[in-house]
């Protein structure tokens, strides 16, 4: 009447059913020997599933208390774009969820057919994730403001800010989001009096108070969280011409978050940056002409590049030193 893997299958269904169920009940509802229906029990233990049994008169099968998974009849769209999705958690800079993503792939490519199993291997070994940098932020921590913003609950939190000064803050979050290679939580900060974006990274301790707020309506945190990060005080604010359309531009400065206007056939790179080397050798990378219009150092910057493009041309005819 079934197949093997539709066996197992209905094996999970009963164990999800009903709280205990035994060999005989098994064995008729599968119509095999119940010997038989004792290895089906097997395979699923061998997959990952807790099922428990109690032995003598009155014994029985089933879950242990608090499991519950539907059986995972996937279409090979679904299954890759689960193991992809479980793939990219690992680049999010959320490193404590590794060891969780590693373990739930293996349970899913367990059940996979085997010709389904083999497509999404290949897929994973020639796909590269390329998300150029990050910084790593606290999984726990993510979660915990996650939760009290879904629940509009008040969290306090020590904050060590740009220039080293450590505060204590009662903030109305508003929203968790990644951006930019970090994490942010965006909030109303009642010690400034106004919306700010906090860095996940730069938070001390975190607690979730039971005070509630009510938080803005119509709030777009996404559109807000950028307004606040290109507002953010930078060390410098440059200004560049070169001679690319915008969309080239943006493209080609992955790194930074600039404002782009269309002038005199090509653009004008306007943006806020910590170090000016660091940006000068991206504008390098876009190999087009360029013109600084702030700040001098911009200059400076690029000479410093020159210099050590010279020696290492230099360096790379002299012979090595044993």
């Amino acid at each position: 009447m079934y197949d093997p893997t539709m066996r197992v299958l209905t094996v999970l269904e009963m164990l999800q059913t009903y709280e205990r169920v035994t060999g005989a009940q098994l064995a008729e509802r599968l119509e095999v020997h119940p010997r038989t229906a004792q290895r089906y029990v097997a395979r699923l233990q061998d997959l990952g599933v807790p099922v428990t049994a109690t032995r003598g008169v009155g014994g029985a099968y089933f879950l242990r208390p608090g499991f519950r998974l539907p059986p995972m009849m996937f279409t090979d769209e679904e299954a890759l774009a689960l193991l992809l999705g479980l793939r990219a958690l690992r680049d999010l800079g959320l490193s404590a969820f590794a060891p969780a993503t590693e373990g739930a792939g293996v349970k899913l490519r367990r059940v996979l057919p085997a010709a389904l199993a083999k497509r999404v291997q290949q897929v994973q070994e020639t796909l590269n994730f390329d998300l150029p940098w990050m910084v790593e932020a606290s999984a726990a921590r993510v979660i915990e403001l996650a939760s009290a913003v879904y629940q509009n609950r008040v969290v306090e939190l020590s904050y060590s800010a740009k220039g080293g000064t450590d505060t204590r803050r009662e903030v109305e979050p508003h929203g968790v989001m990644r951006d930019d290679g970090r994490w942010y939580l965006l909030g109303h900060c009642r010690l400034r009096g106004a919306q700010r974006c906090f860095r996940i990274d730069r938070m001390g301790s975190v607690e979730t108070l039971e005070e509630t707020f009510q938080p803005p309506a119509d709030l777009d945190a996404r559109a807000a969280l950028r307004a606040a990060i290109a507002s953010a005080p930078f060390t410098w604010m440059v200004r560049v011409w070169v001679q690319l359309p915008p969309e080239a531009v943006k493209a080609g400065l992955p790194l930074v978050r600039p404002v782009l206007e269309a002038v005199k056939g090509g653009t004008l790179v306007e943006c806020g940056i910590e170090d000016l080397e660091s940006f000068a050798a991206q504008l390098l990378g876009l190999g087009c002409q360029m013109r600084v219009q702030a700040p001098p150092e911009m200059n400076t910057a690029f000479e410093r590049l020159a210099a050590r493009a010279l020696e290492a041309v230099r360096q790379s005819f002299s012979p090595l030193s044993p």
